[in-house]
């Protein structure tokens, strides 16, 4: 019976093949050939596009039958399932296909990587969680499945998609910088990646634009600093400003920021700053001055501020 079900499903005669199946299971709940009864019944609602349906026969197997060969055909099913959900397949309600499915993918990728570790199909389960995540634009997620999948002891390191990969985590923790108020944690780490990317692969760093992203997070993090040294000035830290201003110099000196720190927040900060401290920082301020904006503070003028 369970020959003439597989025979059935090989003939695309599936509706047959599963009622078969079903029929042969009912009856053989303890009979070494249960898993693969159930793959056929699997495989015959998944060719019927009853792809939720085909998933408790093929979660049975790849649950119950661990480490066989059959289990290992079970994931690769789901697998096959999920990469469909995850690419807009809906569920169906109501007989309808109307039902969002990402989250049934989302389970299945972490189910066959938690199963199947290190292994190709794991590989390939975990960079479609996180294209499915940066598809979503959930770029904290996106980012956390980047981030595992380049990881040289857990990850894929000499996956064919590291590349991908690793563009990506950059462009995800740049998408998730919310601007000069927030933590900057995430645009240190794509900065250093990308410098690591230069040395490492040229092209694929032209490809991306490399220097051109770097330039941009000097900016924005040139920006937090801005942003710092106004709040200082706010709350009357005048030292406190100065210094963060000097190193907003030091570390972006091509940024927009530099420039309105130099022109705008300099000249208030020299009249609020003990003389003794003017003497030390004033030749620091009055070369990048020049060099940037085309005019300096001379001595006598930082002089009349602090008489």
């Amino acid at each position: 019976q369970l020959g003439t079900a597989a025979k059935k499903l090989a003939d695309g005669n599936y509706e047959e093949a599963m009622e078969l199946a079903s029929a042969w299971i009912s009856g053989n709940e303890r009979h070494p050939l249960i898993a693969e009864a159930h793959l056929i019944r699997g495989d015959a609602l998944l060719a019927q596009k009853e792809y939720y349906q085909s998933l408790f026969d093929y979660e049975l197997v790849a649950r119950d039958h661990y480490g066989t060969k059959d289990a290992i055909t079970a994931n690769e099913k789901e697998l096959e399932i999920a990469i469909m959900f995850s690419n807009g397949v809906r569920r169906k309600l109501w007989g309808m296909r109307i039902s969002d499915a990402t989250a049934e993918a989302e389970e299945l990728f972490i189910r066959i990587q938690e199963r199947l570790p290190r292994s190709p199909l794991a590989e390939i389960a975990a960079i479609e969680l996180a294209d499915m995540y940066y598809r979503k634009k959930d770029m904290r997620l996106a980012n956390e499945a980047y981030l595992i999948f380049v990881d040289p002891v857990i990850g894929f390191p000499n996956s064919e998609h590291i590349e991908k990969a690793r563009t990506r985590l950059i462009y995800t923790r740049l998408a998730a910088f919310r601007g000069p108020v927030y933590d900057d944690s995430g645009l240190v780490d794509a900065r250093k990646e990308l410098v690591q990317l230069e040395y490492a692969s040229q092209d694929l760093a032209n490809t991306i634009n490399s220097s051109a992203l770097i330039t941009r997070i000097d900016e924005s993090l040139g920006q937090k600093m801005l942003n710092t040294a106004k709040w200082y000035m706010k709350v009357n830290k005048p030292i406190a400003a100065e210094y963060t201003i000097r190193r907003l110099v030091m570390l972006y000196q091509d940024t927009g920021a530099t420039v309105e720190a130099l022109e705008y927040l300099i000249p208030e900060l020299l009249t609020k700053l003990p003389p003794i401290l003017i003497a030390e920082i004033k030749d620091f301020y009055t070369t990048h001055q020049e060099a940037l904006l085309g005019k300096t503070f001379t001595t006598i003028e930082i002089e009349e501020k602090n008489p």
